[in-house]
């Protein structure tokens, strides 16, 4: 673009056409940003909704038994190594989510968080089996 000889024609359609051209696009964008960040912004609520919904909420009582989450840092633990450490019993529920457990094995307590532990099922009862002895078939 050429510089202009007389001061009066500085303001010509010419000069002020792409100013204006590039004012609107710079706008353009700031709206898109702004819709974009707006989306963003829902689209983070309803993440939060949905996994916040999904989290049990865990109620233990005092005496109940549990299971300790084994919360080393194992780079390969191993496929058939338990991740759950017990059984422990509760002793003391804390308002803030804490609870104290006692250890049923070496009586040691414990101050956790109840995001680690998970109730204790006790496995299959083997006393009330019938055992059958089979025969040989007759031929």
């Amino acid at each position: 673009m050429k510089y202009p000889d007389e001061p009066d024609s500085l303001c010509t359609v010419s000069i002020i056409e792409p100013i204006v051209q590039e004012v609107f696009e710079l706008d353009c964008q700031n709206k898109l940003e702004e819709d974009f960040l707006d989306n963003l912004e829902i689209e983070d609520k309803e993440t939060k909704v949905f996994h916040y919904a999904r989290i049990s909420k865990k109620n233990f009582t005092v005496g109940q038994k549990v299971l300790l989450q084994h919360s080393k840092l194992k780079f390969f633990p191993g496929k058939l190594r338990s991740r759950w450490l017990g059984p422990h019993v509760i002793t003391k529920k804390f308002a803030n989510g804490a609870v104290e457990i006692q250890s049923l094995k070496t009586n040691n307590t414990f101050k956790v968080n109840d995001h680690q532990l998970k109730e204790y099922c006790k496995g299959f009862q083997t006393e009330h089996v019938e055992i059958m002895d089979l025969e040989d078939p007759i031929l």
